[in-house]
Parts: C-alpha cells; sequence; structure tokens
C-alpha cells in the first residue's frame, strides 16, 4: 500500500485496522508454534502490521494535535466566513465552471444504447 494512500483519510480508524489484523496475526503465530518456519513469518507479520498501526495512531494524534493549532491561529471571523453557506456555494459554482459539470449517466441498458447509437 501506498503511503500516501495509507496516510489519507483516518489515520485513527486504519490504526484500528492495522492493530486487529496485528493482534490476529499473533493470535495465529500462537496457534501454529509447533511449526517453526510459519511461527517466525506469522510473528514477522504481526510486528509489521503492529508496528503500523502503533505508528499510525501516534500520526493521527499528531495531525489532530497541529489541526487543533492552526485552528487556533485563525481568527473567528475568517473561520465564520470559510465555513458559511455563501462560500460553499460560491465555491461549488466556480468548481463547475472550472471543470465543467459532467452529464449524468443513463441508468438503463436502453437509454445507454440510445446515447451510443446518437452519438454516431
Amino acid at each position: 500500500m501506498a503511503l500516501q494512500r495509507m496516510l489519507s483519510g483516518d489515520p485513527s480508524k486504519s490504526s484500528k485496522v492495522y492493530l486487529a489484523i496485528g493482534a490476529l496475526s499473533l493470535v495465529k503465530a500462537i496457534a501454529v508454534r509447533n511449526d517453526r518456519e510459519r511461527f517466525r513469518r506469522e510473528l514477522v507479520d504481526a510486528g509489521l502490521f503492529l508496528g503500523v498501526g502503533v505508528a499510525l495512531h501516534r500520526f493521527s494524534k499528531m495531525k489532530a494535535q497541529k489541526r487543533q493549532e492552526l485552528e487556533s491561529q485563525v481568527p473567528d471571523w475568517a473561520a465564520d466566513v470559510l465555513t458559511s453557506e455563501a462560500t460553499s456555494k460560491g465555491l461549488q459554482t466556480l468548481a463547475k465552471r472550472r471543470f465543467g459539470q459532467s452529464e449524468p449517466e443513463p441508468e438503463t441498458v436502453r437509454e445507454r444504447a440510445r446515447s451510443v447509437f446518437s452519438s454516431r
């Protein structure tokens, strides 16, 4: 998994998933402890998943702290302007102009076939 993809979204949720997978790998390692090779592989997998889970958990805490620091530096009037409905509508219209508004996908097979044949 790419690092950027791993860190995007909510890292605290991802950390919980990695910690759960690591715990399951640890349980699996205990279950196959008689087979030395599989035991080692499962321990390595468990260690990797647990390590990534702990790192993502720390990253999510650091990200929350930085976000809080940045939000505390923004004046209240600026935060109100940025979160207002007028600003969001303006950004939506600007994005539609910039990227163009796409046509809705035809929902039935018949509509898809008509759109294919009508464009030729």
